[in-house]
């Protein structure tokens, strides 16, 4: 195989062969993990340690991406103050939403998770994480630089930073009002970042309700041809 020889090309020395045997076991063990995972609505005010929180943001960072620009950028927040602002703002967008703007259709298909324009959990949840997408670059002298597949990248160091903070002993919440283009204001973001979603982070109050779900099994998701 030829490679482009203006690029450097290093061993894939860090890859770990399993046997199969292990291979079971750790995709079963990992499966069983992630299958407790549940969002929650429902905060202790507890603070969340930093340093954890970093290491769930490392491992974010690691994420496939497009011709890797690594178009993602993450704002956390833990002052009370500015979580108080992105409430007020979510909750501006979200009574417009239930109020006026979301289909009938869709309200329906809420209704069993008893959600509303109302979003304490805002101000309750020690952390936000508000997540946006460099929709492309800007280089030193101010001209655009081309991003590739962002949607599709930040989509997946979201999930990564989803499951990494469940791995940690944590939960989350996925908020996503819309539009949240006032988290620019709030966190000063320039215009060529995105919010694609924001991460409520913290651990469950002990008096924590989920709604009582399942999910689709593997037939119903998968085809193997």
């Amino acid at each position: 195989m030829h490679h482009d020889l203006d690029r450097k090309f290093v061993p894939l020395s860090d890859y770990q062969t399993y046997s199969t045997e292990e291979m079971r076991d750790r995709s079963g063990l990992f499966y069983e993990l992630m299958r407790k995972r549940r969002t929650v609505r429902h905060f202790s005010d507890k603070p969340v340690p930093m340093d954890v929180i970093a290491a769930c943001l490392r491992t974010a960072g690691t994420a496939p991406n497009g011709a890797n620009i690594q178009p993602w950028h993450f704002v956390v927040v833990t002052d009370p103050e500015i979580k108080h602002l992105i409430r007020e703002g979510a909750e501006k967008e979200e009574r417009e939403f239930y109020s006026r703007r979301a289909p009938e259709e869709w309200l329906e298909a809420l209704e069993p998770f008893g959600t509303n324009w109302e979003k304490p959990y805002l101000d309750r949840a020690p952390m936000l994480i508000a997540i946006f997408a460099q929709r492309f670059g800007i280089e030193p002298d101010g001209t655009k630089k081309k991003h590739y597949y962002v949607q599709e990248s930040v989509g997946i160091a979201t999930g990564m930073l989803i499951t990494a903070v469940h791995y940690a002993g944590l939960v989350s919440l996925t908020h996503t009002p819309s539009p949240m283009d006032f988290l620019n204001g709030i966190l000063s973001r320039p215009d060529n970042e995105k919010p694609f979603l924001l991460l409520v982070v913290g651990y469950p109050a002990e008096d924590a309700l989920v709604p009582e779900i399942s999910k689709k099994s593997l037939d119903e998701i998968t085809t193997f041809l």
